[in-house]
């Protein structure tokens, strides 16, 4: 099965955390569970902010590229129409919120779900939650805004 971030055009697949472009970046992949979105990102020794736990950089990051990739194939699926199919929906960030729940330990696999709250026009309002081990541990929700065609010409 091939993740959202998989069927990003080349000219908008770079993007530090989901672009598969990005050799350097965390290379986030997004998929459909039921009516939830769901990614695994194991944070690595350099994503420390002290011993032994998460740096809040780091979640700030997967939340709002998560958030993104939900926001584009919320759109896709709301249209009834194929990821692969053009024009590509892609979205940037109008705005990011996010909430501290308990410090992120460092060592499981993280995953985070994502729900949308809301399309309404070229927007997309969408919340997820940072799991370790089961625990939520960061929230967040992005407004993701459709990317205007000007940002890739």
């Amino acid at each position: 099965m091939q993740a959202f971030q998989d069927f990003y055009p080349e000219n908008v697949a770079h993007c530090y955390g989901c672009g598969r472009l990005n050799q350097d970046g965390h290379q986030i992949k997004t998929f459909w569970e039921g009516d939830e979105t769901v990614t695994h990102f194991q944070p690595r020794p350099e994503h420390t902010a002290i011993p032994g736990f998460v740096y809040g950089g780091l979640l700030a990051s997967l939340i709002d590229c998560h958030c993104t990739g939900t926001a584009a194939a919320a759109m896709y699926k709301a249209e009834n129409r194929a990821m692969d199919s053009q024009p590509a929906f892609r979205f940037v960030t109008g705005s990011l919120q996010v909430s501290y729940l308990k410090p992120t330990p460092l060592g499981p696999v993280l995953e985070i779900r994502g729900k949308v709250k809301e399309i309404k026009g070229r927007k997309v309002v969408v919340e997820a939650t940072v799991y370790a081990d089961g625990v939520a541990t960061a929230k967040g929700e992005v407004v993701a805004l459709q990317m205007p065609d000007t940002f890739t010409s």
